[in-house]
C-alpha cells in the first residue's frame, strides 16, 4: 500500500527511511522543508507542500508529530482532500481525547484514524523494532499491519480508539520511574565511590536490572546525553498522562509529579533537548550539597 509520511523528527525520519527501502513510500511533508529536501536528496519519494496535497497521493498516511493540536491541524488538512476509506495512522504521543476528536473528524469523510503510539526511542526506530500500541478498528489495523511491520517489531491491538494512547501513558510513567531510579541509584553508587563500571556489570544481571540501565547507564556516567528521547518531550508526555488522571483523583500519582518538578529544573538550565537520563545531573549535584 502506497504510504505517505508526515512529520520527518528524530523518530519519524527513521520510520519514513525504514519505509522508502521496503518500498511503501510514497510522498512525505514536513512543515520545515529543508528537511524534507534533504530526505529527497536520499530517498527515492514525492515531497508534498501540505498534508491535503500529501492526501491526493495516498491511501494510508502515517503521523509522527509532538504535539496535540498539530495533530488535529494536519487531520483537518488531510480531509480536505483525503480519499474514502483511507487510513491515517498516528504514531505521536497525545491524549486519548486527541484521537477521539481525530476519529470523528476522519468519520466525517468516511476515512479512519488510528491512534498508534511507539515505544523505544530513536534506536528503536532506527532498526525497525518499535513496540506499537493500537486503538482503533481491529480490521483497520489488519490492512495497515504490513506496512507497519516495516517500522515495529511489536504492534498489539489495544482496544476501542484512545486505548493506544492511554496504554502509552502507562509506559510514559513506567520510564519516568526507572529513570528516577536508574540514576539516583548510580548517584548513589558514585558517591559511594564504588566502581561504577563494576556495579552496572553486576547489577544489571540481577532482579534491577532493565532496559534503561543497560542503554544509558554508561553513557550519564560519563557526562553524555545524547537523546534517544528528549527530555522536553517525556515532560509534555507526563504532563499528558497528569490531565488524564486529574479526572480520576488530583496528585494520585507522585512519580509524575516529582518527574514533572525536575525535569522543570532541568529545562529551565537548558537541558530540555538532552537525553531523558540528564535527570542523572539533578541527582549528582543533589548528593554533592
Amino acid at each position: 500500500m502506497e504510504t505517505g509520511f508526515i512529520g520527518l523528527g528524530a523518530m519519524g525520519k527513521y520510520m519514513a527511511i525504514n519505509l522508502s527501502k521496503a518500498g511503501y513510500l510514497k510522498t512525505v511533508f514536513n512543515r520545515t522543508t529543508k528537511k524534507t529536501e534533504i530526505f529527497k536528496k536520499e530517498y527515492k519519494c514525492l515531497v508534498s507542500n501540505s498534508p491535503s496535497e500529501l492526501a491526493t497521493r495516498c491511501r494510508l498516511i502515517i503521523i509522527s508529530v509532538s504535539r496535540d493540536q498539530d495533530v488535529l491541524d494536519i487531520v483537518k488538512q488531510l480531509i480536505t482532500k483525503i480519499s474514502s476509506n483511507s487510513i491515517i495512522v498516528d504514531t505521536s504521543t497525545t491524549s486519548s481525547k486527541t484521537a477521539k476528536k481525530a476519529t470523528d473528524l476522519l468519520k466525517k469523510v468516511n476515512s479512519y484514524f488510528l491512534d498508534a503510539p511507539v515505544s523505544g526511542g530513536v534506536e528503536g526506530a532506527k532498526n525497525g523494532t518499535l513496540a506499537m500500541m493500537v486503538g482503533g478498528e481491529k480490521q483497520v489495523l489488519k490492512e495497515a499491519r504490513p506496512v507497519l511491520n516495516v517500522i515495529a517489531k511489536n504492534i498489539v491491538h489495544i482496544g476501542p480508539t484512545g486505548s493506544g494512547q492511554a496504554t502509552k501513558a502507562v509506559n510514559q510513567i513506567m520510564a519516568a520511574g526507572m529513570n528516577q531510579a536508574v540514576t539516583e541509584a548510580l548517584a548513589f553508587g558514585e558517591a559511594m565511590n564504588l566502581p561504577m563500571e563494576k556495579v552496572i556489570k553486576i547489577v544489571s544481571t540481577g532482579a534491577a536490572g532493565n532496559w534503561f540501565l543497560d542503554h544509558r547507564g554508561e553513557t550519564m556516567l560519563s557526562g553524555k546525553f545524547e537523546p534517544g528521547f528528549k527530555l522536553s518531550l517525556h515532560q509534555k508526555d507526563l504532563s499528558i498522562c497528569q490531565s488524564m488522571v486529574g479526572s480520576i483523583s488530583e496528585n494520585a500519582l507522585p512519580i509524575i509529579e516529582m518527574t514533572l518538578i525536575h525535569y522543570k529544573k532541568l529545562i529551565d538550565d537548558g537541558y530540555g533537548d538532552e537525553d531523558i537520563s540528564a535527570l542523572f545531573r539533578l541527582k549528582q549535584a543533589n548528593l554533592k550539597n
